[in-house]
C-alpha cells in the first residue's frame, strides 16, 4: 500500500515522501496516528509541496546548525566535579552534564541524545565529545574536567 507521509517516521521516510508499506502497518499505525495519508494521484501535488517546504526548512536548520557548530567548537567547556586525590571522580560526567555546561556557557540548548561520548568521563583532565546538531553537522565539544 502506498502512503504519503505527513510527518517524519523514523526508519521509514520523511515528510512528503511517498512510500510503500504493508497494509496492516498503514491501517493500524500510520493512518490512525495521522502520520500518513493514502497516496492517490491527487496527493502527488501535495507531496511535491511538502518536499519543497521540507527542503527550505532543512536549509535554514542547516545554516543555524553551522553557526552553532562554530560557537561550540570555539568555546571550551569547564566542568567542575568532586574528585579524589588521585584524580578519579566520585561518579562520572555524562551527556546531561555536558548539555548543562553547554547551555550555561553558550546558551545553546541540546537534547542529551545529541551528545556522543565513547564512555562517561571518570577522571580529571581534558576530553572531547561530539554534538550532533543536524544531519551531517557535528561539532567537537572540548571539555576540561576539574576537581572542586
Amino acid at each position: 500500500m502506498k502512503v504519503l507521509l505527513r510527518s517524519d517516521v523514523h526508519g521509514l521516510g520523511r515528510r512528503g515522501d511517498i512510500v510503500t508499506v504493508k497494509p496492516g502497518y498503514a491501517r493500524n499505525f500510520l493512518l490512525p496516528s495521522g502520520a500518513a495519508l493514502i497516496a492517490t494521484p491527487a496527493t502527488e501535488a501535495q507531496a511535491t509541496l511538502m518536499r519543497k517546504a521540507r527542503d527550505i526548512l532543512d536549509a535554514k536548520s542547516r545554516e543555524a546548525a553551522e553557526s552553532q557548530k562554530a560557537l561550540i567548537e570555539r568555546t571550551p567547556l569547564r566542568i567542575e566535579a568532586r574528585a579524589g586525590a588521585n584524580g578519579r571522580l566520585f561518579g562520572s560526567i555524562g551527556e546531561v552534564d555536558i548539555v548543562n555546561a553547554l547551555r550555561a556557557a553558550t546558551g545553546i540548548t541540546l537534547d542529551r541524545h545529541a551528545i556522543v561520548l565513547v564512555e562517561h568521563l571518570k577522571e580529571v583532565g581534558n576530553a572531547t565529545a561530539i554534538a550532533v546538531l543536524f544531519d551531517g553537522v557535528e561539532a567537537t565539544v572540548y571539555l576540561e574536567v576539574v576537581a572542586k
